[in-house]
């Protein structure tokens, strides 16, 4: 959704000065200039294959491509210039939002982090020191939404801000060809479209009539409870002209349109837009008295911040009033919508959240707003999710997100209010297993039965977490500490309430019995030699136990059952040890520390001569640590 109408939704006349400007990076800086960023990504590229390489074409680069949400090249080319000195903190911030978007949550912390420490009084950084390790929070949520791609609706362009209105649905769309395309993304300029709602289907999307769609951008629709007056956004062109301001930039304005005889006509600007900055994202109350938009208008928070102005009874507005720093920060506010209750809805990419803009709450408390509320994972993705339009009575209402599986760059998401299933309570306890202390900053993981990770969380100062877990579902819990052994509680199926579990750990140094390190039986499938997820999670104690002792040298030998021939039993016997011995080392253990080899069949722990169980072939099939030196 960076793509285009995050707000910053204008035309490319601009010109304003880039710095280091010479003969090389003039046509790419030019480009970049005009918000022509995939053009722009281009002549970087080109000056880097004639080995023109340099801090401020990374950062260029890195810019175009998180302007276009193409994260993945955005955190290719940010990773260059992040390292250096003198870093502007916007520049980690984005490379912090790439990271996130691209699934690299960990990595991610450490870059937040790194611009908290660059701008502490930033609202985005103390939103995050309060809580580094958000994300799970808000993966771990029971979805409370249903999401579900509107493919009869949706184009292979950009599709979004669907809202409905009767038997009418609006919402602005990408999909003309016979446009000229838009420098930012080479698509074709946005235009308003309505479709038939018949009997919940969405369908005949047909360019709106009247005077509303001009040959430049429109985007996001709102109309009154009548029906007869709409407010709209598009680029500040009015009467023929296509307005400019100060920097050459046409802005994106607010208008407003009556329904003549079916026809939308009399295109009217408000009072508050500005040739010099964005006026855009149209809301209105219920009762139509108040008018929600999003700006960047000097004196705001952020990027931009959402502004509320009141709507006299002659249709003349009043004084905009920031909505404050309790919803704005130093990002970008944008989409808002105002439910029948007075529920706030919006988009950011300030406030915590999943990936690039995630859709927010946040209830009405008199004349102002209660706490900011992330409406969690399945509603908001890694991607961009705004425009959320939804109804409280029917529970149900419409996304617009990028996300991958879609149609186009931006799709239109239907959206259901899910009842929320019986959930417990679990409540996890961490102790020092010999002095019985609670451990603070253990890590614990949440897996169910078939050995999937549903969940992680950290121990609090009481060595505590929970999790809200499914009634009737058994689940395995485990934990780590640097320093302690890993240990693994099962934990049995409840139909409600809370349940709790303790688990014990105890140092690290009681994994040495004499020459040897102790752990669970590494096992192994037949005929398999592949490292399984209680294996990793046992050989995890064996590298922290040598990142410990940097000193220590291993020893891996690996061992099978009786099942096959001797010359069969010793190669998979020789793949099982080195499998073992490479996961160590993709840890980060020097190879020269650790070392493997089969015995194949030749020391069975239990002889089976005659018939063995297949638990006692199992016990067979292991692998053994021995300490060479320390």
């Amino acid at each position: 959704m960076k793509k285009i109408y995050t707000l910053l939704l204008f035309i490319a006349v601009a010109s304003s000065v880039a710095t280091a400007q010479n003969k090389d990076t003039k046509k790419a800086d030019e480009l970049y200039d005009r918000l022509a960023y995939t053009d722009a990504a281009k002549a970087y590229e080109k000056l880097l294959s004639k080995g023109k390489s340099s801090r401020y074409v990374f950062e260029r680069l890195g810019n175009s491509y998180f302007f276009i949400n193409n994260t993945g090249k955005a955190e290719t080319y940010y990773k260059r210039v992040v390292k250096g000195r003198n870093v502007e903190a916007e520049t980690v911030y984005n490379y912090a939002q790439s990271l996130k978007a691209n699934g690299k949550f960990s990595d991610y912390n450490t870059w937040m982090q790194k611009f908290s420490e660059m701008k502490p009084n930033d609202s985005r950084a103390k939103e995050f020191l309060k809580n580094p390790n958000y994300v799970p929070t808000l993966t771990d949520k029971t979805p409370e939404f249903s999401v579900k791609n509107m493919a009869d609706l949706n184009s292979k362009y950009a599709d979004f801000g669907g809202i409905i209105y009767g038997k009418d649905f609006y919402f602005a769309s990408g999909r003309n060809t016979t446009r000229k395309n838009y420098d930012w993304n080479k698509e074709p300029f946005l235009e308003i479209y309505k479709a038939s709602n018949v009997g919940g289907t969405i369908k005949n999307a047909t360019l709106l009539n009247g005077d509303v769609n001009t040959k430049f951008h429109e985007g996001n629709v709102v109309l009154s409870a009548d029906g007869k007056k709409m407010f709209f956004d598009r680029n500040d062109y009015y009467e023929g002209d296509l307005d400019k301001g100060e920097n050459g930039i046409n802005q994106i304005n607010i208008y407003t349109a009556e329904n003549i005889d079916g026809v939308w006509k009399d295109i009217q600007s408000v009072s508050f837009n500005n040739d010099n900055y964005s006026v855009g994202h149209p809301a209105l109350t219920r009762d139509g008295n108040t008018l929600y938009f999003s700006s960047d208008m000097p004196g705001g928070q952020g990027g931009s911040d959402l502004y509320r102005v009141s709507i006299n009874k002659d249709g003349t507005f009043g004084t905009p009033k920031n909505l404050g720093p309790g919803i704005n920060t130093e990002g970008k506010e944008t989409f808002p919508y105002i439910d029948t209750n007075g529920t706030l809805y919006f988009s950011s990419d300030g406030h915590l959240g999943l990936g690039g803009l995630d859709v927010f709450m946040a209830e009405a408390e008199g004349d102002s707003f209660g706490e900011v509320i992330n409406l969690g994972a399945g509603l908001n993705s890694t991607a961009d999710d705004f425009a959320f339009k939804f109804d409280p009575v029917l529970k149900e209402g419409y996304v617009s997100s990028n996300r991958t599986g879609g149609k186009g760059g931006d799709d239109i998401y239907s959206v259901k209010k899910l009842i929320a299933p019986c959930t417990v309570n679990m409540v996890v306890e961490i102790i020092n297993e010999y002095t019985r202390e609670p451990l603070t900053g253990a890590r614990v993981d949440l897996y169910d039965t078939m050995e999937n990770k549903l969940s992680t969380k950290i121990t609090d100062e009481n060595g505590n977490v929970s999790f809200a877990t499914e009634c009737d579902k058994a689940h395995v819990v485990q934990a780590t500490m640097k320093d302690f052994e890993s240990g693994a509680n099962e934990v049995e199926k409840a139909t409600e309430g809370e349940t709790k579990t303790t688990i014990g750990l105890r140092p690290i140094e009681a994994m040495i019995v004499d020459d040897k390190v102790i752990l669970e039986p590494i096992y192994f499938d037949l005929d398999k030699h592949n490292i399984k997820p209680q294996a990793a999670f046992e050989l995890d104690k064996l590298v922290g136990l040598m990142k410990k002792y940097s000193n220590m040298v291993i020893a891996v030998e690996s061992h099978t059952d009786n099942r096959d021939t001797d010359a069969y039993n010793l190669k998979l016997s020789e793949k099982r040890a080195q499998s073992t011995v490479q996961y160590i080392i993709s840890k980060g253990i020097d190879s020269s520390r650790i070392s493997g080899k089969g015995f194949g069949e030749s020391r069975p722990v239990i002889s089976c001569a005659t018939k063995c169980t297949e638990a006692q072939h199992q016990k067979n099939r292991r692998s053994e640590f021995n300490i060479i030196s320390r």
